[in-house]
């Protein structure tokens, strides 16, 4: 049995939505509804009743959800004690980042913040907008910082977490050059060819937004998904070898373009903007946490808009 199922019912119960809950979540409708069903063999008896609308818990799964609830709290009450001992020494905060912006974004941030604020300690773990979110809701990290885009947008409470905006990405379709610098998997100007796309896994937020810059691209484009990956880097690594087409942050590729390794396979028209947002707990309670908040929200204030 694994935690985060029951996170998945809770959810369920919350908005009576698979669809809804899913989005909350972070997860495919379908990888939902297979956690629910995993947990419904571990418990053994059935704790959704798919037959009404909304869904409703069954009389079995209302218990177990109130029962799971208060053990759910105290473990992490608990792991929250046991990590607080473990905590870097003195001023340190915990931060969780995206993949791509833990090794691009994120050393440059840390390094540019402190040189003109107070110093402190950072633990940084690299995961996944799901766990990410998972990280922060259940207090294992004080700070995340993620890509956003208003039309993938994440789903946090406002009253519970606030969110701040750090900086701003491109997000842009890359591939390799052929001998005279021309892409060699151009977005438009070969009809009727498909071009090998270099996909992100369906989950991924990356994915999302990709999926939604090529819906609304300028032209209809046949693509031909020939490699998937979670990780951007990956596809780059993929897109630099001459595999085919990948849509990637320009800060994560930064130094394959001024080298001439990648170069753009689509103009404008196939990119789009991402946000780079910070999200804290209102309630967190660590102060070098709390200063660096307040600090941040005094820096936002001050930026032009």
């Amino acid at each position: 049995m694994q935690l985060k199922w029951l996170d998945d019912l809770l959810a369920i119960a919350e908005w009576k939505n698979f669809s809804r809950a899913a989005e909350v979540r972070c997860v495919t409708q379908s990888a939902l509804s297979r956690r629910i069903r995993s947990l419904e063999e571990w418990v053994g008896v059935k704790l959704v009743d798919r037959g009404t609308y909304p869904v409703q818990l069954t009389a079995a799964g209302i218990t177990f959800c109130d029962e799971s609830r208060e053990a759910l709290a105290g473990l992490l009450r608990l792991r929250s004690a046991l990590r607080d001992v473990e905590r870097m020494p003195g001023r340190s905060i915990q931060i969780t980042a995206g993949h791509s912006l833990s090794m691009t974004f994120l050393p440059k941030w840390l390094a540019q913040f402190q040189q003109h604020n107070e110093q402190f300690n950072a633990r940084v773990v690299a995961a996944n907008i799901h766990d990410a979110v998972i990280a922060l809701e259940e207090g294992s990290c004080d700070l995340m910082m993620v890509y956003h885009h208003p039309l993938a947008p994440i789903l946090l409470d406002a009253e519970r977490f606030g969110s701040l905006t750090l900086g701003h990405d491109s997000f842009i379709p890359l591939c390799a050059p052929n001998r005279k610098g021309e892409p060699l998997f151009p977005l438009s100007g070969r009809s009727g060819k498909a071009v090998p796309y270099l996909a992100y896994t369906a989950t991924t937020f990356l994915g999302r937004v990709a999926d939604i810059v090529i819906k609304n691209g300028p032209t209809p484009t046949a693509l031909e998904r020939c490699y998937e990956a979670d990780m951007a880097m990956l596809l780059m690594r993929m897109a630099v070898e001459g595999y085919g087409v990948a849509w990637l942050p320009q800060s994560a590729v930064a130094d394959e373009l001024a080298r001439g390794l990648l170069v753009r396979a689509g103009d404008e028209q196939w990119s789009t903007r991402l946000e780079i947002r910070s999200y804290c707990t209102n309630a967190n309670r660590n102060p070098t946490m709390r200063k660096l908040w307040k600090t941040l929200e005094g820096a936002s204030l001050r930026s032009p808009a």
